[in-house]
């Protein structure tokens, strides 16, 4: 029997909203009260108590067995960065208890466990030593995690200075070097270059290999389903589904199917930093119809509307396209030169960037599209996963009469021509006369 590295037990992390009150009275005046209205006080309480707490976590449980690696999934606000918190003890459960048996290396956001006034070097030290660590050990694998990190010319220079994604790198290469039996990684690789994502998931993978155990949280579907064999799918914070990888994931993607090609934020949900919020993402076929549904050889626009609040701020955005498994079809940026708005500042008020899907372009099927939006060159980036859903059906225009099924996730029409051999070899022997004349 495997032994068991993690074990949640009836877990709950309740929070209080709004901001605690700060008005304080005498004694006098609180046994004035008591007096006055004896019962008030005690409905008074539980009125707060039901009105002015959440729960990001309610009644979890499961356990994780040595060497597994474990993705955990759900839409924003479900209870994943928490749970991982409690985990790497930087919080406490309201309720419920957590057992852990082995050493944890956690990295939940960019910069976690790093002081900003010490350098790459002290700070790699300073992990080390958060982790149980001895000096000796930490020494032997000093130069593999500054090659991983790719922060060798920086290495002395207090992590203050740091880019985001030098911080990530540093941070992932300490976590991943300094040999923890358990290993929480959040959504916070998603800062990093796809070639570093890469390096971080292949990383990943030889760690769960060598019998260690890997706690994954992130909004990447395809890099769920390679990574792990197992996925926990958290909903308003309670356990809502616990099995292989592929079937957890397929029916998380398929809640979104019943959804229209629009997403509308109220205003004080929308997405976006103190510089851009959106307002709504939507699909729509010619003529500026909404849609959910797309025909394959027909080009569709998708629009995003949102709102400039901080004057002269520039909005670039990242349309990304899943298809029903997760998988990353491509990616589009806003910032073409063909763009009226390129590189330029824009004044407050709303906008709408439109991306254009060419008809003949995508294959049969269902998918959905994330928006990765920032100002200022990616400085200020944020992300909103699983915006719109929709399905590209076949008209059989390109089809004609085959009869069977196109393979992939593209279907492009592409050009082709046929020739006569003897017309070819015509066409060859003309053209070598006209060069030698």
């Amino acid at each position: 029997m495997s032994k068991i590295s993690i074990r949640i037990e009836g877990l709950g992390k309740r929070y209080r909203l709004g901001a605690p009150k700060t008005a304080y009275k005498t004694i006098r005046e609180t046994i004035m009260e008591t007096l006055r209205s004896p019962f008030q006080i005690g409905r008074k309480g539980l009125s707060d108590e039901s009105n002015n707490t959440f729960w990001a976590l309610k009644d979890v449980s499961f356990e994780v067995k040595q060497g597994e690696v474990v993705g955990i999934i759900g839409r924003n606000g479900a209870g994943k960065s928490t749970l991982l918190k409690i985990i790497s003890r930087i919080t406490v459960p309201t309720e419920g208890r957590v057992r852990i048996f082995g050493r944890i290396g956690s990295l939940l956001e960019v910069g976690t466990g790093f002081h900003p006034e010490l350098t790459g070097r002290e700070n790699i030290f300073l992990n080390g030593a958060i982790l149980g660590m001895k000096r000796e050990e930490i020494k032997n694998k000093f130069d593999k995690i500054v090659a991983f990190a790719e922060v060798e010319k920086f290495i002395d220079t207090p992590v203050k200075y740091f880019s985001s994604g030098m911080y990530v790198r540093l941070a992932f290469a300490v976590a991943a070097h300094l040999e923890p039996e358990i290993l929480l990684v959040d959504e916070v690789l998603a800062v990093g270059d796809t070639r570093f994502q890469k390096k971080c998931l292949n990383k990943m993978q030889d760690i769960g290999q060598g019998g260690r155990t890997v706690l994954f949280v992130s909004h990447n579907m395809g890099a769920i389903q390679t990574l792990c064999h197992r996925v926990i799918l958290l909903e308003e914070g309670k356990v809502v589904e616990d099995g292989g990888a592929a079937a957890v994931v397929q029916g998380y993607l398929s809640w979104g199917s019943s959804m229209t090609g629009q997403k509308v934020w109220l205003k004080n949900e929308r997405p976006g930093n103190h510089s851009l919020r959106l307002i709504s993402v939507c699909l729509k076929k010619a003529g500026g119809i909404p849609a959910k549904e797309i025909n394959i050889s027909e080009e569709a626009n998708i629009e995003i509307e949102y709102e400039i609040v901080k004057q002269g701020a520039r909005a670039l955005f990242s349309l990304i396209l899943f298809d029903a498994s997760g998988y990353c079809i491509f990616g589009s940026l806003s910032n073409t030169r063909e763009n009226a708005y390129h590189d330029k500042p824009l004044q407050r008020g709303q906008y709408v960037s439109t991306c254009t899907l060419y008809g003949n372009l995508l294959n049969n099927g269902r998918y959905h599209v994330s928006i990765i939006g920032a100002t200022d060159y990616w400085t200020e980036d944020f992300r909103a996963d699983h915006v719109i859903f929709f399905e590209a059906l076949d008209d059989g225009r390109l089809k004609g009469d085959y009869p069977g099924n196109f393979g992939g996730v593209v279907r492009p029409k592409l050009r082709w021509t046929t020739v006569a051999l003897d017309d070819l070899a015509h066409f060859h022997e003309r053209a070598e006369r006209e060069s030698s004349q």
